[in-house]
């Protein structure tokens, strides 16, 4: 045991440096982002979820620090890694949509152009009526109309077609 010590002494303290950095990056961009939407006067659940993508990020940014730290051949890795991607590059070429969704959801809350209970017109032929926001979530908008529908757009189609803030009102 002690000579595993005196032998990667430095892996050690360069994973140790790099960890609680790592740690004190995910600490600031979680203030930051609670703080912008709380600003934003934006829903806790949504804050809360681009808070989760931004964790799962700084998870894989860790795990690649640490391998890379302790010198893991990064020609083997690279295999691995090219392998994996060419899974999930099928799988989420498969389920494009999804991902345009969880993407255009991260781009609503930090441009937060709406929020819930603002009442909204969708410039589409298929949404003639104005419609009232009730919960914006990570793949899809609630809407509400003024008979008591309840529908769910789709977060890229909100980037895609033009919606017009109508006013803002309190649920």
């Amino acid at each position: 045991m002690e000579y595993f010590f005196k032998f990667y002494l430095n892996e050690i303290l360069y994973s140790l440096v790099f960890l609680v950095g790592l740690l004190l990056v995910k600490f600031i961009s979680t203030k930051a982002i609670k703080k912008v939407g709380k600003l934003s006067d934006l829903n806790m659940s949504r804050t809360k979820l681009i808070i989760k993508y931004s964790s799962v990020g700084m998870s894989f940014i860790g795990v690649a620090g640490i391998l890379i730290i302790w010198g893991v051949n990064l020609e083997n890795l690279s295999l691995l890694l090219s392998s994996v991607f060419a899974v999930i590059g099928v799988a989420l070429f498969a389920t494009w949509s999804i991902l345009s969704n969880v993407t255009a959801g991260i781009i609503l809350f930090f441009s937060f152009p709406f929020k819930i209970g603002d009442r909204i017109k969708i410039h589409d032929d298929e949404f003639p009526e104005e419609l009232l926001i009730t919960d914006i979530r990570a793949f899809y908008v609630e809407l509400k109309t003024d008979q008591g529908t309840l529908l769910t757009y789709p977060n890229n189609l909100f980037l895609q077609k033009g919606v017009a803030l109508i006013n803002k009102q309190e649920l």
